[in-house]
């Protein structure tokens, strides 16, 4: 795990092994089984130039990794008072932090019902990096009194080990009688391992993880993704995920939006053509009513004209 690959503000550093700031680029190195390949006079001599170019920048690449260190830990000093006073503001909103992370696609994942309402009484984040950045931080959650455990204040930490190896270690939960969320866990786990074991069509719960379950467990911090993700993602922008509905309601509103206008305009085409159909008929209706009294004028006239010559034949 990289103890501090990005910071609360996204800003890369560097991967620390053994304390030392391990650099990006490997220094290169030309051996034997390069040198002892036939290469022209002019050709090795210019790799071996690339090889003392290449390790120049390097260089210099372990200085960056070290400005980059400085300007973090100053930085996280001056970023320091404006959480302090987002998290005062943040305590004036009922269950602030439970609704971001469920909101939150990897961290809802591993929270339980029961869990969601133990996280309510949830006032309080803290990521805290060490002051040297490179060895660690804390993940620090600070709870109202509730009906699940005794502890104020629950820490996980991730650390260089002696070894130099990643390292965690999280506060014991002094869980309440009958109110121990992990061990509960626990026992649903087992029992869907028994009804599978068993043949049983009733499939038991196969999560693998929840919440409690996640900060208790220390075995590979290495890859630790739920810290990874609070550490990164949601403590520098916490308000993004408490908004999350909103947004996308707004969203559907603007969608919904864009279908009635679309609606609109198809009915509005929808009255032009009818009324121009309408208009259509009309003139047809118009010519049919002309040419009919036409021709009743036609044989009006006729009629008059064969008048007097039937009388006239009658007479003779």
């Amino acid at each position: 795990m990289k103890m501090s690959e990005t910071n609360g503000n996204g800003t890369m550093a560097e991967h620390i092994a053994d304390g030392n700031i391990e650099p990006v680029m490997k220094k290169a190195r030309i051996d034997e089984s390069v040198e002892e390949r036939d290469f022209d006079e002019e050709t090795q001599k210019a790799l071996e130039e690339i090889d003392a170019n290449q390790n120049e920048i390097d260089a210099l690449n372990e200085q960056a990794s070290e400005e980059i260190l400085k300007v973090e830990q100053k930085y996280n000093k001056l970023r320091r008072p404006f959480y302090d006073k987002r998290n005062d503001i943040i305590k004036r909103i009922p269950k602030f932090w439970l609704t971001a992370f469920i909101n939150h696609p990897q961290i809802t994942a591993i929270i339980e019902e029961d869990e969601e309402d133990c996280l309510q009484y949830l006032n309080k984040l803290e990521v805290e990096e060490f002051e040297d950045i490179k060895s660690g931080y804390r993940i620090k959650l600070y709870f109202d009194k509730n009906p699940y455990f005794d502890n104020d204040i629950l820490t996980k930490e991730f650390h260089l080990g002696s070894s130099g190896d990643p390292a965690s270690q999280s506060t014991p939960i002094q869980w309440k009688e009958s109110m121990d969320l992990a061990a509960k866990f626990a026992q649903r786990t087992a029992a869907a391992q028994e009804n599978a074991k068993s043949g049983s069509r009733k499939r038991g719960h196969q999560q693998q993880a929840t919440f409690f379950t996640w900060f208790c467990d220390n075995g590979d911090p290495s890859d630790d993704e739920i810290a990874e993700v609070i550490k990164d993602d949601m403590w520098p922008n916490p308000l993004q995920y408490f908004l999350v509905p909103d947004i996308e309601v707004e969203n559907g509103d603007d969608e919904e939006e864009d279908d009635m206008d679309g609606e609109e305009e198809i009915d509005e085409s929808v009255v032009v053509l009818e009324e121009e159909e309408e208009e259509l008929e009309e003139a047809e209706d118009g010519e049919g009513e002309e040419e009919e009294v036409a021709g009743d004028d036609d044989e009006a006239e006729d009629a008059v004209g064969a008048g007097p010559a039937a009388n006239a034949a009658a007479a003779e």
